[in-house]
Formats: structure tokens, sequence, C-alpha cells
């Protein structure tokens, strides 16, 4: 039972006779007179255990939109319910109006529609409902809280979907859709045309100009349905916060900018979460369904405060394919010692497959850099130039082994990642 504050007020005024007129029998009449009147109400009041819940919400949305989560309350009783009503989700669900005032007469249902505005990815719930029943007077009340389990799953917002359309344009640009064939690009057959000075004499298809009075030639395209595995750092490195979101978060949106213009480009995708186990997998799909797969298997991740087992990346590679893919890996440049880890995978991947390293490079770095006007900011720029330095010197390592590095700020590394991508298939190298 739940005494209210009206009580609390009642109960001093029982006990200021006390002080004034210390007349024994009066105090106690009229104590027991407010105990009877908070006994009356308690049991007028209906009963919070006999009601029935329902929950009705959706099971997903997008980070940074809002959803409405309802709870159906029925009362079966025949008293009326006067109730309190808290949905207890948790505090990242951003619950706007989690707390209301409920009246729902005897034998009839009302809804209790709570405003959810998630502040992080991932998985969200809400354990129970507690009901907090009044009676007529509102002197106490009667408090039950009953199990009925929520959950929402919050997607990543895919910010670098905007990117898509012009990248799009430039993929079907090399597909001979929207602009000439780029000489040398690719290496699958499209179409035959008339041969025109400057040709490679070597695309001529003389079974072709046999048939014909003109000398034709073969045009390429960049080959489609080939491998594009996409790796992702889920270690320790992955939970460092750069500008406003995690190294982590800024790897799932360049890597579903990725994989959806490489499925648009006739590519198979296939993705990996990995630090010492594998979070997360979505093997190549078909009917345009990547992008559901995708952001479905990316919204529970986190970062594990593990080191990356560095080792065991080449075989979960080779169990996605066996054949010469591009192998994109989103990892840090500065986590640990790359000698030791990166730089070995690397040079092991480059025997076989085409290598993206992509990493995202902290902008600040070039803000301390130029910042020298106390001492302490002279000490904090030789720190960002040493900082900077070893990034550049991992990054001409990894170009000997043979691998492209995209290193940019987290606003830049999507597109700079999907770019690399084109140039990568513009020159036949996929």
């Amino acid at each position: 039972m739940a005494v209210t504050g009206r009580f609390v007020l009642l109960a001093f005024a029982a006990l200021a006779p006390l002080v004034l007129f210390p007349a024994w029998s009066t105090v106690l009449v009229v104590i027991a007179a407010l105990l009877l009147l908070v006994v009356v109400d308690v049991a007028l009041a209906a009963s919070p255990a006999k009601t029935t819940l329902e929950r009705i919400q959706p099971a997903n949305v997008t980070l940074e939109n809002h959803v409405e989560s309802v709870v159906v309350i029925t009362n079966p009783g025949r008293r009326k319910l006067r109730a309190l009503v808290r949905d207890a989700w948790q505090p990242s669900a951003g619950a706007v109006n989690a707390v209301q005032n409920l009246v729902v007469p005897a034998g009839e249902r009302r809804r209790m529609t709570v405003t959810l505005v998630p502040r992080r990815r991932g998985e969200l719930a809400a354990p129970h409902v507690t009901v907090r029943s009044h009676g007529p007077l509102r002197l106490a009340a009667r408090q039950r809280t009953r199990p009925l389990p929520g959950h929402l799953r919050v997607l990543p917002p895919f910010h670098s979907k905007r990117h898509l359309p012009s990248k799009l344009r430039k993929l079907r640009e090399l597909d001979g859709r929207a602009a000439v064939q780029i000489r040398g690009a690719g290496t699958e057959f499209d179409s035959l045309r008339d041969y025109v000075r400057g040709d490679d004499v070597r695309s001529i298809d003389w079974r072709a100009t046999a048939r014909r009075s003109s000398v034709v030639v073969r045009t390429w395209r960049p080959e489609r349905d080939r491998r594009v595995v996409i790796v992702l750092d889920t270690s320790r490195t992955a939970a460092a916060r750069i500008e406003d979101e995690t190294r982590l978060d800024t790897g799932i949106e360049a890597s579903l900018l990725l994989a959806v213009l490489a499925e648009r480009g006739g590519d198979r995708v296939d993705f990996l979460a990995y630090d010492r186990r594998l979070r997360a997998r979505v093997e190549s799909a078909s009917k345009g369904n990547l992008l559901g797969q995708l952001v479905q298997a990316m919204a529970p991740l986190d970062a594990e405060l593990i080191e990356l087992d560095w080792q065991q990346i080449p075989g979960q590679v080779r169990a996605v394919s066996a054949h010469r893919s591009l192998v994109v890996l989103l990892t840090a440049l500065d986590g640990g010692a790359p000698e030791e880890g990166l730089l070995p995978l690397v040079a092991q991947l480059a025997t076989q497959h085409v290598v993206i390293v992509a990493s995202v490079r902290d902008p600040v770095l070039a803000t301390m850099k130029e910042e020298r006007s106390t001492a302490s900011q002279v000490f904090r720029s030789a720190a960002a130039e040493r900082s900077l330095l070893e990034r550049a010197a991992v990054t001409a390592q990894l170009r000997q082994l043979g691998a492209e590095v995209v290193d940019a700020d987290p606003q830049d590394l999507p597109p700079h990642l999907a770019d690399t991508y084109i140039r990568l298939k513009a020159a036949g190298r996929l």
C-alpha cells in the first residue's frame, strides 16, 4: 500500500492536538477516523493484480526516429480503476511519457501510448509495468508490478545513404549505361562496335569483322558477380569515440554504403563482424534483401574490450570465399603494434585477394598539431605529430604490401571507401 502526500498532511493535522490540546481521547478518535478512512479508501480501490495488461509495439525502429509503444489495460473488476501507470523502459529508450494517469471504468479497457525516441543503437527492453491503483479519496493506493516484457531493436541510421545516388551514377558510367566505355576497364564482354582510331587491336573480333564490311571490336565492362568480403573489427579499438560516434558506428556506416553499392554493381557481398569470435555474419543475398539483413545483424553489435585475433581472420575469409575476392578490413591503424597483427595479416591476404584497409582518423589530431600557444599545447602538438607520423608510416607499409588504404575523418570514410571500390572496379582489378 502506497500512502500519498495528502495522507501525510492529514496525519500531521491529527497529531497537532497532541501539542495544543493534550486530550488523549480526542486525539485517538481523530487517528482512528483517519485510519478508518485509509482502510475504506484502500478497500474501494480497484485491485491492480486483477487488471489485464497487453503490449503492442513494432519490432524495429531506426536510430533517431520515434516510435510508439502501446500498453492496453483492461479492468475486469466491478470498481473503477484510478491508476498511475509506469512503463519501465530503460533510460536509453528515451521514453517521453512513461508515467501516465489512467481512469478505466469497470469492464472497459484503455490504451496507454508511450513515445520512444531511442538514443543508442541495439536491443532495448522494458521488463515490467507498474500499476498504482488509488481509492476514490486518493488517501492511499494499492500497487503491483506486473511482468510485461517489451523488446525493441534499434537499427543503424545509415546516414551515408545520401552518398548512394552519386556513387551509383559513377558505377553506371563504368557499366556503359550513362557514358562511353572507359578504355581498358574490366574484362567482361559487353558488346560489339565499329573500330575507331586508338582502339586496342587486341580487342578486334575477327569473326564479326569477317561477317561485316568494317572492322569490329569488342567492348568490355568491369566484371560482375565478383566477391566482396567486408570484415568489421569489433575489438577494443572499435570502442574509441571519434567526434560524436564510436569507431564501430562509423565502420557500420561505411560497411552499409559499400555493401549496397557493390550489390547494385552486380557483385556478391559478405559481411563479417569479428574480434576473437564471429559476432555477426551476413551472406550474399538475392532479391535486394541485403540491406535488411545487414541492419538487422549490425543493430546489436557492441565493441568488446578484448584484442583482435588477427591470425583467425584469413580462415574466416576462406570460409566465405575460396576464390579471389575484394577483402575490406575496417579496423584501426593506431591500436597496438601493427607489426604484430595488421601487417602480417595484410601480407597474407594480399597474396590471393585485393585488400582494402579502411580506418577512421581523428580530426582533433590535425587541430592539436597546429596549436602551440602554451607549453601544454606544445606537448600535445608533439604527441599529435607523432601519432600522425606513425599512421603515415603504417599506411606506407600497407601500400608496399599491395593493399589500398583509406584513412579519413568519420564523415568522409564511407564515401572515400566507396570511391576506392569504384576505382578498383574501373581498373579491372576485381
